[in-house]
């Protein structure tokens, strides 16, 4: 819609339409491939089809690009584990692999090298010395933790998974994995290798 554009004069020209959303998401993906600190505005701005006055003026500084993009890619990738994790009509092990597949999905999603996880490429560098992207990566990893303790807690009182068994501890494993499989897509494993490495390890989760 009209009020969701930005829009940019240049010279005596007609003015561009320039979308948010869509420029936010060229920021990230810049941002994906060289991360936070090989990412420059001029290099943003290119791919956004902007002026740095105009990204700057949507967005504020590198930084606060950076967190914007961020928090999108949590949303999406959180939507898709969300997805997975909520199917009351999957068992335990279908809805983990159907979790590590559509996280795969997006690590293989550009073009050329995998690109694993944006989160864990980018922001596990830059929380050494950053507060606030520190902040931001470890409630969104503890925020998965719990989403993978709930699916465990459920199979464990429908008797997929023996009583006694640690969710919490089981949902550190899951995730833990995850986090793997992001690392050795950028590594150059292939996505068959990624996807036998969560079978297997999807079958110690689930006791089998």
């Amino acid at each position: 819609m009209a009020q969701n554009k930005l829009t940019e004069g240049k010279g005596r020209g007609r003015p561009r339409a320039y979308d948010p959303q869509t420029a936010l998401q060229q920021a990230l993906g810049v941002f994906w491939s060289t991360g936070y600190s090989g990412a420059s505005l001029d290099s943003i701005a290119s791919a956004a089809g902007m002026n740095r006055p105009s990204l700057y003026a949507a967005f504020g500084d590198k930084h606060s690009l950076y967190i914007k993009a961020l928090e999108q890619y949590w949303e999406v990738a959180s939507a898709d584990m969300q997805a997975a994790l909520t199917d009351p009509g999957l068992t335990l092990r279908e809805a983990l692999m159907r979790f590590y597949e559509g996280q795969l999905s997006i690590y293989f999603s550009g073009e050329g090298q995998p690109r694993g996880c944006f989160a864990i490429g980018t922001a596990t560098t830059e929380a050494v010395e950053d507060p606030e992207i520190r902040a931001l990566l470890s409630d969104r990893l503890s925020r998965l933790d719990a989403d993978l303790e709930v699916r465990l807690r459920t199979a464990i009182e429908s008797g997929e998974l023996k009583s006694d068994v640690d969710a919490a501890a089981l949902a550190v494993l899951a995730s833990s994995l995850l986090h793997s499989i992001s690392i050795r897509a950028r590594a150059g494993k292939s996505r068959a290798e990624l996807s036998e490495l969560a079978r297997n390890a999807v079958s110690v989760i689930c006791g089998e």
